[in-house]
C-alpha cells in the first residue's frame, strides 16, 4: 500500500490523503492530491510527465531530476551548478511532505498497514494524518493559546 499526500506548503498540513495499492504510479494520482487553489505543485522524480495529465494542468508544477541524471552532472561547470542550486531548493519544499510521514512512523509506530483491504487501510491513513495535523499544527497554536491567557 502507498499513501499519497497533498500539503500546504506555509503550514505543513495534510489537505489531502489518498491511499492506493503499492503498483499504482504516483503520477496518476497527483490530481487527487489538489485542492484546486495551487499556484505550484512540486513532485519528485515519480511525477514526471505530470504536466501533460488533463486533470493536473491547473498549477506550475515543479518535478525533481532523476537520481541517476542528477548523479551524473558535472559540477564544474556553472549550467551544472546551477541545476544542482535548483534542484536543492525543489527539495527543500518537498521535505514539508515527509514531515506527517515522519510523525506517523516514529510517533505513533505506525510502519505496517494492519487490515485487510484497502478500504479499511485508507480509513486508519484519514486518521493518522489527521491526527498527525494535530501534532504539526500544535507549535503554531500554542503560542496563540499562551498570548491569551495572560
Amino acid at each position: 500500500m502507498k499513501a499519497h499526500i497533498g500539503v500546504d506548503a506555509e503550514s505543513g498540513l495534510v489537505h489531502s490523503v489518498v491511499g492506493t495499492a503499492a503498483n499504482v504510479s504516483d503520477v496518476t494520482q497527483a490530481g487527487a492530491l489538489l485542492h484546486g487553489e495551487e499556484e505550484a505543485a512540486f513532485g519528485d522524480a515519480g511525477y514526471r510527465g505530470v504536466h501533460k495529465r488533463e486533470e493536473a494542468k491547473r498549477p506550475q508544477w515543479h518535478v525533481a531530476m532523476q537520481p541517476g541524471k542528477r548523479r551524473q552532472l558535472d559540477l564544474t561547470s556553472k549550467w551544472a551548478q546551477l541545476l544542482e542550486q535548483a534542484e536543492q531548493l525543489k527539495a527543500s519544499v518537498r521535505a514539508k511532505v515527509e514531515h506527517p510521514f515522519h510523525v506517523i512512523k516514529n510517533r505513533f509506530c505506525h510502519r505496517k498497514v494492519r487490515y485487510k483491504g484497502l478500504a479499511k487501510n485508507e480509513a486508519q491513513l484519514f486518521s493518522l494524518f489527521g491526527l498527525a495535523n494535530l501534532v504539526i499544527a500544535k507549535r503554531q497554536l500554542l503560542p496563540l493559546h499562551a498570548r491569551s491567557a495572560s
